[in-house]
């Protein structure tokens, strides 16, 4: 079963920018867009670069190897939104920052 994981306490993650965690056994992109939070796979599907680390602006980050964009909101990737890499759900409790990441294959 899939339970929420505590990743960083509210004020870690500066607005416009975003951190890496382990979670889960995946690694993690968590974004701050100054007003909510946002997780995806942190590798970019093209070529595995940390999204984590790319430039970060308006609720797409550009991937730092080839700037391949993705919405954070829903891990679409910009130039076609069929394609898209994981996306999380988060939340907020108390001042912990807290993510949702599935078993992988489906297990529980």
């Amino acid at each position: 079963m899939s339970e929420f994981t505590p990743v960083a306490k509210v004020g870690d993650i500066p607005a416009n920018e975003g951190r890496a965690f382990a979670v889960a056994g995946r690694m993690v992109a968590v974004f701050f867009d100054g007003e909510a939070y946002h997780a995806i796979n942190d590798f970019c599907p093209h070529m595995g670069a940390s999204l984590a680390g790319g430039h970060f602006e308006d609720g797409i980050v550009v991937c730092p190897w080839h700037a391949w964009r993705f919405q954070v909101c829903d891990g679409a990737w910009c130039d076609n939104p069929r394609v898209k890499t994981d996306a999380y759900e988060v939340r907020v409790v108390g001042e912990e920052i807290q993510v949702l990441v599935p078993p992988e294959n489906g297990a529980r």
